[in-house]
C-alpha cells in the first residue's frame, strides 16, 4: 500500500498534513505508512480512501479495472509469516473500483491489547478457520470455525485470533452509502435493496 498511497496523495494534491488534518490521523503514522512502516486497518483504510476521494481498492491496487467481475486465487492471498502477530488485511476484488462492500480476508492479531476501533456502517465477519474472540464495547464473544457476527461497526470493536494456528476470516464492510449499482440511479431502489453487509483493527 506505501506506495500507491503517496500516489495517490500526491495527485489528489494533499500534502501529509492536511491528508492528516482530513482523516484525523498524524502526519508521522501516514508517514509510516507511505514508507511501509505501518500497515493501516481496514478502518483506517476507510478514513484515508475517504480523504482521497478514492475507492478503498485503488490503495492496494496499482492497476484499479472499473469491471463487473474479478476472480482471485488463493495463491494470491498474503502470507502471514513474520508478521510478528500484528493482523493482516488482504483485499479483495481490489480492480473492481466503485464496490458497495469492501471485501477482506482477515488474518487477525494474536495480540490481546490490540486499539478498538468503529467506522461508519455495518460489518460482517465469518470465520473460515481457528477461532475468534471478538470484543464490542464491554461484551466479549467468541467466534469458532464456521460461525459469523454481523454489527454496527460505529460500535468500538476489536478481534485476536486465540486459535493455536493463526485464524482466517472473511469480513465485508459496508460504509453507510446506501448505493447500489444494479439499479443505475434510482435513489429509491437503492433504498429499499441497497447492500446491508457491508473491516482495522478487525
Amino acid at each position: 500500500m506505501a506506495a500507491l498511497l503517496r500516489a495517490h496523495r500526491r495527485r489528489a494534491g494533499l500534502t501529509l498534513d492536511v491528508l492528516a488534518e482530513r482523516t484525523g490521523l498524524t502526519k508521522s503514522y501516514l508517514s509510516k505508512v507511505e514508507r511501509g512502516l505501518r500497515t493501516p486497518s481496514i478502518a483506517v483504510a476507510l478514513k484515508i480512501a475517504g480523504a482521497l476521494n478514492a475507492d478503498v481498492s485503488q490503495l492496494f491496487s496499482d492497476n484499479p479495472d472499473d469491471t463487473v467481475v474479478t476472480i482471485e486465487r488463493r495463491s494470491q492471498r498474503a502470507r502471514v509469516d513474520g508478521t510478528g502477530g500484528r493482523a493482516v488485511y488482504d483485499p479483495v476484488a481490489t480492480r473492481m473500483v466503485g464496490k458497495a462492500m469492501q471485501p477482506f480476508v482477515v488474518h487477525p492479531t494474536i495480540h490481546p491489547e490490540s486499539d478498538f476501533m468503529e467506522h461508519p456502517g455495518e460489518e460482517f465477519i465469518y470465520v473460515t478457520a481457528g477461532a475468534v474472540e471478538v470484543t464490542l464495547a464491554d461484551q466479549m464473544i467468541q467466534l469458532d470455525e464456521g460461525d459469523s457476527l454481523y454489527f454496527d461497526a460505529n460500535t468500538p470493536h476489536r478481534v485476536r485470533s486465540v486459535s493455536p494456528e493463526r485464524a482466517v476470516l472473511v469480513v465485508v464492510v459496508h460504509d453507510g452509502d446506501v448505493r447500489n449499482p444494479l439499479h443505475d440511479g434510482d435513489s429509491s431502489a437503492s433504498r429499499q435493496c441497497g447492500p446491508t453487509t457491508l473491516t482495522p483493527e478487525t
